[in-house]
């Protein structure tokens, strides 16, 4: 069962930018199940399996190039986080116990009952830095940088069992960082950095947002000010930007930025703006994996849901290279401490992923 692993994941903090502790956690339990597993330049954790029998012609997808299954490392969680996992007889929780703990659970589980001497097409199974928030898909998109040329195709292991995330949702984010003098609330009358902040944030959600494709804004994070008797000296948002279309996307990424610089100037402050996330977006290429991944879920009984969003998938894209996200477990309340998941659909979830693995080798 996939759960001996579950917990000891669970329970190895792993803040985005932080995730050397458990980066070291897979190294470990993947060479003690006879692996050789490295770590390359971002701290990704990359195995490599060769076939130990000859390749086998395949109409579509070339089966003589490598499956590479990934799975993030990360958490949404700050490093004081109290990660210790709470089972019971239905539900297991925990934070982070699903997002991504059990994707990684079952892929060393897939690795433990592996065989080698069936498969016919190298298979790649990769432990990812950086899939959330600000990480931007560091670790998926420096593995695709380097290895896509190598590739027959990419599955990101991520999500609930059941889904299938064909298509890649855009994402732009940018950190915008207002400054200006400063002062006493009572003193000389000077620009305050605050007021721009609520001046740019009014105008954000002003702008217009196409309903078709689904395109969305949001300010998720803002700071600013010392105290209540002092005008501002700074004030910074973090601002994010989604559509299904890349048009759409390029055009609100463009009146967004005109809204945050027009805000600054009706202040009279200073505007600092960063783009902090970038992924690329667009229809999936997945003609030929999809139907392999809808066979192994027919097999275990599962029905499979096309979805669109954001995820390490999403790194494929600019490449053309086939790729996928699957959840491989059942659960919910992602993001939050008191995540759950039910411990009985991860066994599902690996027959799944092992399905999924055999069909790309016919």
């Amino acid at each position: 069962m996939p759960l001996e692993f579950l917990t000891q994941i669970a329970q190895t903090p792993a803040p985005t930018f932080q995730e050397g502790a458990r980066a070291d956690l897979m190294a470990r339990l993947w060479s003690e199940l006879g692996y050789a597993p490295v770590r390359d330049e971002v701290g990704n954790v990359l195995v490599r399996i060769a076939p130990r029998s000859p390749a086998l012609d395949h109409p579509g997808l070339d089966a003589r190039r490598p499956l590479l299954l990934a799975s993030h490392l990360d958490t949404v969680f700050p490093p004081q986080t109290d990660v210790q996992v709470r089972t019971g007889p239905g539900r297991w929780f925990g934070p982070g116990l699903g997002d991504n703990s059990s994707s990684l659970a079952v892929l060393t589980a897939l690795l433990r009952d592996l065989d080698p001497s069936a498969l016919t097409a190298p298979l790649w199974v990769a432990a990812n830095v950086a899939e959330e928030g600000l990480g931007d898909l560091r670790g998926a998109k420096h593995l695709l940088a380097q290895h896509a040329h190598e590739l027959g195709a990419f599955v990101a292991v991520d999500g609930y069992l059941g889904s299938a995330v064909t298509q890649a949702v855009g994402v732009r984010r940018y950190q915008a960082h207002f400054s200006g003098p400063g002062g006493h609330s009572w003193g000389e009358a000077v620009p305050s950095a605050v007021h721009a902040l609520g001046t740019a944030i009014t105008a954000l959600y002003a702008l217009p947002l196409p309903s078709r494709p689904r395109t969305t804004l949001n300010v998720g994070v803002i700071e600013g000010g010392s105290t209540v008797n002092s005008i501002a000296a700074t004030a910074s948002l973090l601002l994010d930007l989604r559509s299904l279309g890349s048009t759409e996307l390029e055009q609100l990424d463009r009146q967004a930025v005109d809204a945050l610089h027009a805000a600054a100037q009706q202040v009279g402050v200073r505007l600092d703006l960063e783009r902090v996330g970038d992924r690329p977006g667009g229809t999936l290429n997945t003609a030929e994996l999809l139907p392999m991944a809808q066979a192994a879920a027919q097999a275990v009984g599962l029905d499979l849901r096309t979805a669109a969003s954001s995820t390490d998938a999403n790194a494929a894209a600019p490449y053309g290279l086939p790729a996928l996200a699957v959840g491989v477990y059942r659960g919910g309340h992602a993001h939050r401490e008191d995540e759950w998941v039910d411990p009985r659909s991860h066994a599902q979830g690996l027959a799944f992923l092992q399905g999924l693995v055999a069909n790309y080798q016919r």
